[in-house]
């Protein structure tokens, strides 16, 4: 049984780049693998590997100035969820593209899990879920709004677009595990919203804590390993991953006649040209190989 560690937390690092070497030698050490992005906000991951192992970055990076308070979720996977261990500098822990957002300046209320089914019933409530669409097509809560965005980096605009539609309403806001609330409710306040709530560990921890006869979530959760999708308990989830597009499949999907393994799926077999369909047949051949070896495919 592997331990999966999701983690975040917002602090000034002067350097980022400095501390990727050290990082990734702790991980290395315990074969540890996932991956970590570090930027001059902070650090935001997934790692996975043996209890000892997650112990010890965990331990590593409280360590690191201004990181004593970084909290993390845990759940376990019954094979590896990575295949290797990426320490990656980036502009943003989690891309929004707004400079002026700043989580340490300060976020929304936040809500624990047993709290939040309370809030979100009430009248005066309006619940955003700020991840992508394709995540949010596997699950969410009941009633939630869902921006249909790709990317978080088009959350500002879908507000300004639809933020009369939530005059004199409270905002309550939630995602995976907690980061992208971090900046969504920031900005919120930015934009004159006077009460912003957010859901204090995402649906992680909600799922996490809350059980399946108590929740008003419905679906799967997904998330960014080889699991795809957890659900209550943290128990892994029936989705696959179409490896052409990376999106979430039902085992039905599975049996569509656009589905391809490693090639395409109902979602994006329009999407792709037929030679990006050759070069995937040609990845997806090295893979099957890889794994006839005992070896996994790094590609």
């Amino acid at each position: 049984m592997y331990i999966v560690a999701a983690l975040y937390h917002f602090t000034r690092f002067d350097d980022p780049d400095a501390l990727r070497p050290a990082l990734r030698e702790v991980c290395e050490a315990h074969d540890t693998k996932g991956t970590l992005l570090i930027a001059r906000e902070g650090v935001n991951g997934t790692v996975a590997g043996s209890r000892a192992g997650i112990d010890a970055l965990l331990a590593y990076l409280r360590a690191l100035p201004g990181c004593a308070a970084l909290e993390h979720k845990e759940s376990t996977a019954s094979a590896p969820p990575f295949n290797r261990m990426k320490v990656r500098l980036k502009r943003e822990i989690v891309t929004m593209g707004q400079p002026d957002v700043d989580p340490t300046a300060g976020t929304g209320h936040y809500v624990e899990p047993e709290d939040w089914n309370a809030l979100i019933a009430q009248d005066d409530v309006a619940v955003i879920d700020t991840r992508n669409d394709y995540e949010v097509a596997i699950g969410t809560f009941e009633g939630a709004v869902d921006p249909k965005t790709k990317s978080f980096g088009e959350f500002p605009g879908w507000w300004v677009e639809n933020k009369d539609a939530f005059a004199g309403k409270k905002i309550a806001m939630f995602c995976t595990g907690g980061i992208r609330c971090e900046k969504s409710t920031n900005y919120l306040l930015g934009q004159g919203v006077e009460e912003v709530f957010h859901l204090k560990g995402g649906i992680l921890k909600y799922l996490e804590r809350i059980p399946e006869g108590q929740s008003t979530w419905d679906g799967e959760c997904f998330v960014f390993d080889g699991r795809v999708s957890v659900g209550h308990g943290l128990k892994e989830g029936r989705h696959k991953l179409c490896f052409a597009c990376r999106r979430p499949l039902e085992p039905e999907d599975l049996k569509r006649a656009d589905y391809e393994a490693g090639v395409s799926c109902h979602h994006c077999i329009a999407e792709t040209s037929d030679a990006d369909k050759s070069r995937f047949r040609d990845r997806q051949k090295q893979i099957v190989l890889a794994h006839a070896r005992g070896e996994a495919h790094l590609g």
